[in-house]
């Protein structure tokens, strides 16, 4: 039985970029479907499964914005998004609405294939030191369970795409500890910062975080900012329990 590929869905309204990157992919064993527009991709999104998407921003019919959003709704998969746009505020959108990373154009395609093999290797990680044995750990009303990578609050199932699930272990597993933006971006997106605006997909990720799991996200008391450094989540006591005031 051959191993199973992973299916990746390419969305680009420019033919010679999903050709591109339908060679070079398929060269280095994923499988690909591509889509030329937005509602395309949604259709392709449902009859494929794909496990990954790489979405182009700028498209007829319905925008990459559009479809994160509705993709959004229902999955977790990881997206990469494409942008051309220079405005860091456009790209920092597509991030705020649940992407996991972007590539901005033109990109090298080295550059998104090591991107694509960073975002799915999450998917296959069997945890993080300073995580108990049991892979579950309670926070207050928080409790992460590592072994399936589901967060639930107050016994609510909290949905996290894989990346904020990779970056929340990070903080937890080695908690009280502060890290820079270009240690996380190294840690779990898996590359070094060359840019400043880089490290400004941490402080998405980070705020989506707060959103989800914090009572206050304007006073966060468990994803705590080092002053200076970057950010921290609250030291654990006995792994189990958060230490209170």
């Amino acid at each position: 039985m051959e191993n199973h590929k992973e299916k990746i869905l390419v969305v680009d309204d420019e033919a010679s970029i999903r050709r591109i990157l339908e060679t070079r992919l398929s060269m280095i064993g994923y499988e690909v479907v591509t889509a030329a527009d937005g509602e395309e991709a949604i259709q392709v999104f449902h009859t494929e499964n794909p496990d990954l998407v790489v979405l182009d921003v700028m498209m007829p019919k319905l925008d990459g914005y559009g479809v994160c959003q509705e993709l959004r709704k229902e999955s977790d998969i990881p997206i990469i998004m494409l942008t051309a746009l220079g405005d860091v505020a456009d790209r920092i959108t597509g991030l705020e609405l649940g992407a996991d990373d972007y590539v901005v154009k033109p990109f090298s395609p080295k550059e998104l294939e090591a991107r694509i093999r960073s975002v799915l290797r999450r998917f296959d990680r069997n945890g993080t030191s300073g995580i108990p044995s049991s892979g579950v750990i309670h926070i207050n009303t928080i409790k992460i369970d590592t072994n399936k990578r589901q967060v639930y609050k107050s016994d609510e199932r909290i949905r996290l795409t894989g990346m904020e699930f990779s970056l929340l272990e990070l903080l937890v597993g080695r908690s009280g500890e502060a890290f820079s933006r270009a240690e996380i971006l190294q840690e779990v997106w898996g590359y070094t910062p060359e840019r400043h605006v880089d490290t400004r997909v941490v402080d998405v990720h980070i705020s989506r975080l707060r959103a989800k799991l914090e009572e206050d996200p304007s006073n966060p008391e468990l994803i705590l900012t080092a002053r200076g450094t970057g950010y921290l989540f609250q030291r654990i006591i006995d792994g189990s329990e958060s230490k209170q005031a």
